[in-house]
């Protein structure tokens, strides 16, 4: 993950702030404002080790119960509006749903893979419209794994209909440099495995410093399936065969679904 300390970032969904900590102790950026999903006594009940009064001992404003589904908690930016170089957030998750009751409400419309896309979707949005500086990057950077189901999420991809920000390439993310990050699961006091992660980056401008440090997937180039990340293909046969297969077939079914809510959501 490229940044430049002469960056002003805001940092969203860092459940325990072990992640915004480590950027203010390693990176020392230029300005920096954090900001998670919970409240700050769910923050202090949830994880034992947090980094919440570390960063605001040391004048880092911190934002909590900030959704980013949510246009108006943008708002809250107040001085902060239109001001960010770079808009971050690390392995994004939508929480677990309590009980079978809740998961089938909120998923009697729609699936999980559309859920965790519109959640990036919006993201992406809102960073763009209110937090970005229009005379900087513009750069929103999504940190992700490359296993299932993140990589069903067709970040590179369709993620971004309909938005200003286009796709740009992607970076490793090395977490042996921000030491201290725990990678939390998103709904319970426990870190999770340091999988490899890939940060994906968008943005509404050509950014000639970033361009040296992104790289673009084969999948993503001729004779590849994309949505699949398999190729290249042999033959016209192979691809064929590939089409019809039913990976392929599952994968069309979360795109369909995908433009569906779309649809609904700028209708």
């Amino acid at each position: 993950m490229y940044l430049n300390p002469k960056w002003k970032i805001l940092t969203v969904g860092d459940g325990d702030l072990s992640f915004s900590n480590a950027l203010y102790s390693h990176i020392k950026p230029a300005g920096l404002v954090a900001s998670t999903y919970d409240d700050a006594a769910t923050i202090e009940e949830k994880y034992q080790s947090n980094a919440l009064q570390q960063l605001t001992s040391n004048n880092v404003e911190v934002l909590n119960s900030f959704d980013v589904t949510e246009r108006t908690c943008w708002q809250r930016l107040g001085q902060h509006l239109a001001s960010f170089d770079v808009v971050i957030f690390q392995f994004p998750l939508i929480p677990a749903f309590v009980g079978r009751e809740a998961f089938e409400s909120n998923t009697r419309q729609t699936s999980m893979n559309v859920l965790n896309r519109a959640l990036l979707h919006q993201f992406i949005k809102y960073a763009t419209e209110s937090a970005l500086n229009p005379a900087g990057p513009m750069l929103c950077y999504i940190t992700s794994k490359d296993v299932k189901p993140y990589r069903e999420w067709n970040i590179e991809g369709s993620l971004n209909s309909q938005l200003s920000a286009q796709y740009l390439g992607q970076m490793p993310f090395d977490i042996s440099r921000f030491a201290g990050y725990k990678i939390r699961n998103v709904d319970r006091d426990k870190h999770v495995k340091d999988t490899s992660g890939i940060t994906y980056v968008f943005s509404s401008k050509h950014n000639n410093e970033l361009s040296a440090h992104l790289t673009q997937p084969n999948y993503l180039t001729a004779n590849y399936c994309s949505l699949c990340r398999v190729g290249p293909f042999i033959a016209e046969e192979d691809k064929n065969k590939h089409l019809a297969a039913k990976k392929h077939q599952q994968m069309l079914r979360l795109e369909n679904h995908w433009q569906q809510w779309l649809n609904e959501f700028y209708g």
